[in-house]
């Protein structure tokens, strides 16, 4: 047995550089990270990275038109659900991590608008005794302040993910409030104690460690601020989740070929919502980063979920 156990580094050794190569091929294994998985494959931590960055490079253009089709056009429901869950107040400030396309952002600033709007009109009725001219003076100024102060800042790891996104503000004319940053969930380019809100909509998986991500969202949240995921989970009913596997594997890659001219990509994003922790596990995980009164809602029998936590 002490034989067979020493036949590898005797035979190692006896090869004209052997040990070295072995030596070397340690140090790299160590210097990448350790083993991770890029969907179902295994990969180290530096190339998962890279290899993410890649997916949401190829598919930024598309992104927004491969999302209606994947999902039949439900993910404008489910994110205008997570708005509504959020209900965000005037003057409420927002960080939406990786968020390039805007698709929270945008949501975030009509519904803070509309609220506003709300508020003006009572204030309007509270004030009929006032004359035309002092009615209109309010109106005008208080309608120059549309979202009262509130703010959303836009942080995305992708520069073309971002780019998109810019370029979408500016065509849907979406100027006040808004700013896009260039950054990393894992190492937020933000102060302690800045944000109201942290959301991340169908990011959170994409990122390599998780743990840090939340702890960064735990950092940057003010005391009282509450952190919102939304992300693809796990079906709970076993037909559904049968017909989900078939729609996944077999036409989700399809379509990605046909609309993006892009199949890996596609094949990947739906191989990370399998790989991604079932809605206990990143509760708990959410739990484990400082947050309390941690819940989640699944939508559609947990084809997504929205898990929701605060910094008490």
């Amino acid at each position: 047995m002490a034989a067979a156990g020493l036949w590898p580094a005797r035979a190692l050794l006896g090869r004209p550089g052997g040990a070295l190569r072995a030596l070397c091929g340690s140090v790299r294994g160590l210097a990448a990270g350790p083993e991770m998985h890029f969907g179902f494959q295994t990969v180290t931590e530096a190339e998962r990275r890279e290899k993410i960055y890649q997916v949401f490079e190829s598919v930024a253009k598309k992104y927004d038109v491969m999302n209606d089709s994947m999902t039949l056009g439900i993910h404008r429901v489910w994110k205008d659900i997570l708005v509504h869950k959020m209900n965000p107040s005037p003057g409420t400030l927002l960080l939406d991590v990786a968020g390039g396309t805007g698709d929270i952002a945008f949501r975030f600033i009509n519904y803070v608008r509309s609220v506003r709007e709300r508020q003006l009109q009572r204030k309007l009725r509270h004030h009929q005794n006032l004359s035309w001219q002092e009615i209109a003076e309010s109106y005008q100024e208080d309608k120059s302040k549309s979202l009262g102060d509130s703010q959303v800042v836009v942080c995305d790891i992708n520069k073309e993910m971002l780019k998109v996104g810019k370029q979408r503000a500016q065509h849907l004319g979406y100027t006040e409030g808004l700013s896009w940053v260039l950054g990393n969930a894992e190492e937020l380019p933000f102060d302690d104690d800045k944000f109201d809100v942290y959301t991340i909509a169908f990011g959170i998986r994409n990122v390599t460690r998780i743990d840090l991500a939340l702890q960064e969202a735990y950092r940057v949240l003010k005391p009282g601020g509450r952190f919102l995921c939304l992300e693809f989970s796990h079906v709970s009913n076993p037909l559904l989740s049968s017909l989900y596997d078939l729609y996944s594997f077999q036409v989700i890659p399809v379509l990605g070929e046909v609309i993006a001219g892009d199949w890996k990509s596609y094949q990947y994003l739906v191989e990370s919502i399998r790989r991604f922790p079932p809605q206990e596990e990143l509760k708990a995980m959410i739990e484990d980063a400082g947050f309390l009164k941690v819940d989640y809602q699944n939508l559609n029998s947990g084809i997504v979920a929205i898990h929701s936590g605060f910094k008490l």
